[in-house]
């Protein structure tokens, strides 16, 4: 039986396309380990963009309320000097036949509320006052205090750090203020001066 020879022409075909079929082959599988590729309409983002993604974070800390219940209402304001007569009337404290402008605001609850720390900060002072009640003195950043009085009950020391919103308290009473019952005396001092706390809620500590 005589044995058939393939054409030059078709053995050059057949090369080619093995050729090509490995070259398909080859990409078919780069293109599926690809991890950049489209999958079940996914889309993956560049690496380069997530690796020179700065995070923003604030600093700043926003100052907030001495309290947490909402059924908080202020009884007493700060006595402003500016004020009106109907204003100033309002905001003083009597006391052993004496009027006394309020150096702070006072707050009262449908009953005793837990009292907060404003900011973050270190406990500067803890006392006791005959008049004034369990008293709480922490330090802020940016020369501000603040303070805490007619206290019932205290959480903290003396030289501890609190964080914003931390418990360190419960309203109580204070002799000079017996007509308000239990409720909190806050006020807020900056740079060596007492100010209306009313007018520094919600502002950015670095911003004062």
């Amino acid at each position: 039986m005589k044995k058939r020879r393939l054409k030059k022409s078709v053995v050059y075909c057949l090369y080619a396309l093995s050729f090509v079929t490995i070259l398909g082959t080859i990409y078919l599988i780069e293109y599926i380990s690809s991890p950049n590729k489209l999958k079940d309409d996914n889309i993956y983002v560049n690496d380069v963009i997530i690796e020179n993604e700065v995070p923003v974070v604030s600093t700043n800390n926003i100052i907030a309320k001495p309290y947490l219940m909402k059924d908080v209402v202020i009884v007493r304001k700060f006595y402003n000097y500016q004020g009106t007569e109907e204003e100033q009337k309002d905001a003083l404290i009597y006391y052993d036949n004496t009027y006394i402008p309020n150096t702070g605001v006072d707050y009262q609850g449908k009953e005793a509320f837990d009292v907060v720390s404003i900011l973050d900060g270190k406990v500067t002072k803890v006392i006791e006052n005959n008049l004034l009640g369990k008293i709480i003195e922490i330090t802020h950043e940016n020369n501000l205090i603040s303070v805490y009085q007619s206290l019932s009950e205290v959480t903290v020391l003396e030289g501890e750090a609190v964080l914003q919103g931390q418990i360190i308290g419960k309203s109580g009473e204070a002799n000079i203020a017996k007509e308000l019952g239990n409720h909190l005396h806050f006020e807020l001092i900056h740079n060596g001066v007492n100010v209306n706390p009313l007018e520094y809620y919600d502002k950015k500590l670095n911003d004062l």
